[in-house]
């Protein structure tokens, strides 16, 4: 009471009626919401209707939910937008395609102008009726209050309009400016649907084999493509000067046979290997595997530094000597303080070897992260910094500069850290990394829901490879993230597929520089510096 009584009894009711409106804006947005969800707004095209209903988060998404899988937009705006979520349904007039015998993906996906059409009814419906959930709210609350208090009718209308213009104001000038296509920061797809992402012809497959049943999973797989297609066209249509299939921590597993899949589908130009190639400092282990040859079968530079598992000591370079003699192997730092430039198709790539080492202990290891990427930075000092920055440790990565994007690997688990990029394990580590799972019961299978054909799978850390793109300019056109499963048992599927616009990744954008494939490769010396001591 005494602090009450301190208080200028103005100044007690501002505040009184700021809160009052703040409340009254959460319950104006909450009824909105509310309205959205009973009554969705329904937008179509041709084959295909949605749902359209705004959700109580704000993460900027649009998700767009299936029976064979999610996709997801996620967009980056001034202002933190309201989510939006679209229930996708297949419309009668399908059948049309099964009565005329014809299915394929060009009947199926909208045209641009009949999506965006679709796409501009449904955001202004969606407007409208939020905006008449959220007054028809405020409107309920004032008529009960203007009955509790009938004197207080003048003010509680005031208040109740200043929260109403608040509740529509606030996320529809978010929305507004935020849900462009200009903004889309990822596009994602997972389950089944990822799997158009690296197989286009998966639609005319399914089309050719089409029955009652699968015409559903076709028409979602074509919606999702031509989604993909509007949402991200720059991925779609800009000429690549250069692709990377980036790699790390195989750690002797030979699977380059899934890499030459890869590199023959995705018109790679180069792979890049972060390190952590063996497991345990002997260069004989890949003799074993047969990871070498695996890796000269490429056919493409493979780009390499060292982890901390492939020397076995600080002044070890067995590894590096027995890379160097592997064709089409290329090392940024092949003995210990001599850099090299790389450049690939204009695109230049720079790096240094993880100074640590297979069973090392009791030792600062951040410290010794730290003097290797001082060492990398002061040798390169009096060169302009390459387009790409490699190392095998995040540590290391975060302390050095590069014009586009630095790269590391060693955590098993793919990260961004704005131009950072922190890639997987291209084998989930490894099989000295993995673990079996026994095959269970047929009723602990049921469930568990296991899928019988990969009972006892070697599982571990999540597989996964990325696949970066230049454009002519210079600049990072896409980032494109892949996760998948099954692969020791032969089986690889793609379980989540990440598709990052270039533009929210790299540190500047080149200027006055042209890349290109008629550029070719070239591989020279960057600097030379002193060996780092423990």
């Amino acid at each position: 009471m005494r602090i009450r009584e301190h208080i200028p009894r103005g100044v007690r009711t501002g505040l009184r009626r700021t809160v009052v409106v703040a409340l009254l804006a959460l319950v104006a947005f909450m009824g909105g919401v509310a309205t959205t969800a009973l009554w969705p707004v329904q937008t179509q095209t041709r084959y295909f209707t949605a749902d359209v209903s705004v959700e109580p988060r704000l993460d900027s998404t649009v998700q767009l939910p299936t029976v064979v899988g999610d996709v997801i937009l996620t967009f980056d705006g001034l202002l933190p937008a309201p989510g939006l979520t679209a229930q996708v349904q297949v419309r009668d007039e399908v059948t049309d395609l099964l009565r005329t015998g014809r299915l394929n993906s060009a009947d199926l996906q909208p045209h641009p102008d009949e999506l965006r059409a679709a796409i501009d009814s449904g955001v202004a419906e969606v407007a409208w009726k939020f905006a008449a959930g959220a007054m028809g709210t405020t409107l309920l609350a004032l008529l009960a209050y203007a009955v509790a208090r009938p004197r207080h009718a003048g003010h509680v209308v005031l208040i109740s309009g200043l929260a109403t213009a608040l509740a529509l104001a606030g996320p529809g000038a978010a929305a507004y400016l935020t849900y462009r296509t200009a903004n889309v920061t990822e596009f994602r797809a997972t389950s089944l649907l990822s799997l158009v992402q690296t197989n286009r012809g998966i639609l005319d497959d399914l089309s050719r084999k089409a029955d009652q049943g699968a015409i559903y999973v076709t028409n979602l797989l074509a919606l999702s493509d031509a989604v993909r297609q509007e949402f991200n066209p720059d991925a779609e249509t800009a000429p690549a000067a250069a692709r990377f299939l980036l790699v790390s921590d195989i750690h002797g597993l030979n699977q380059y046979p899934l890499m030459r899949a890869i590199i023959a589908t995705e018109g790679i130009d180069a792979v890049i290997d972060t390190g952590d190639l063996i497991n345990f400092g002997e260069p004989a282990e890949g003799d074993l595997t047969d990871i070498y040859s695996g890796i000269e079968s490429l056919g493409v530079p493979y780009i390499f530094v060292s982890g901390n598992h492939d020397a076995l000591s600080l002044t070890d370079d067995a590894m590096l000597r027995r890379m160097a003699r592997v064709p089409g192997v290329l090392l940024v730092e092949p003995t210990a303080g001599t850099f090299q430039r790389i450049d690939v198709n204009g695109v230049s790539i720079s790096g240094f070897n993880d100074h640590r080492y297979f069973n090392q202990r009791d030792e600062d290891f951040a410290d010794q992260q730290v003097k290797a990427a001082r060492a990398f930075t002061e040798a390169t000092a009096g060169s302009p910094p390459t387009d790409l920055v490699l190392t095998h440790e995040p540590y290391a990565a975060n302390r050095v500069r590069a014009t586009l994007v630095t790269i590391n690997g060693h955590m098993h688990v793919q990260a961004l850290n704005n131009e950072h990029i922190q890639l997987g394990s291209f084998t989930g580590g490894g099989l000295v990394n993995q673990f079996r799972i026994p095959p269970l019961t047929d009723e602990a299978r049921e469930a568990a829901k296991e899928d019988p054909a990969t009972a006892g799978e070697l599982v571990g850390h999540p597989y996964s490879f990325d696949i970066l793109t230049v454009g002519q300019d210079c600049s990072v056109t896409s980032l494109t993230r892949y996760n998948y499963r099954n692969l020791v048992s032969g089986r690889p599927q793609f379980d989540d597929i990440s598709i990052i616009n270039g533009r929210t990744l790299q540190a500047s954008t080149p200027l006055d520089r042209t890349c290109g494939r008629d550029l070719g490769v070239q591989v020279s010396d960057l600097a030379q510096a002193q060996p780092v001591t423990p």
